[in-house]
């Protein structure tokens, strides 16, 4: 597979070179010794794969083998008051102080 990606690599390179060049394919494969009929090959190649629709290619992922941590929890603007025994009292904004005081006063008083 390597060898593959390097020879497209190395033919779209040189097929570039070519015609960034301005001289023949004759010319410019004469200069660096590579074959005009390959030249002529790539070419097509390159562009046919150019002009080609996109292919998709379907990727299954694996779970991961290392235990499932548990994922954050999205940040909130709450606040979590924790209560005696192990309870605890989330608290939205906008709440009215008054009646958190009253509710904590109760639930302090049942700990």
């Amino acid at each position: 597979m390597r060898h593959k990606v390097e020879s497209w690599s190395k033919w779209r390179v040189a097929v570039a070179e070519q015609r960034d060049s301005g001289k023949s394919v004759a010319a410019f494969c004469r200069e660096r010794g590579l074959p005009v009929s390959q030249m002529f090959g790539w070419k097509k190649r390159l562009r046919e794969a150019e002009s080609a629709p996109a292919q998709f290619v379907e990727v299954a992922v694996k779970p991961s083998a290392a235990p499932q941590l548990r994922p954050a929890p999205a940040p909130s603007v709450a606040i979590e008051v924790r209560l005696t025994g192990g309870r605890s009292l989330v608290v939205e904004p906008g709440f009215d102080p008054h009646h958190l005081r009253a509710l904590l006063l109760v639930l302090e008083a049942e700990a």
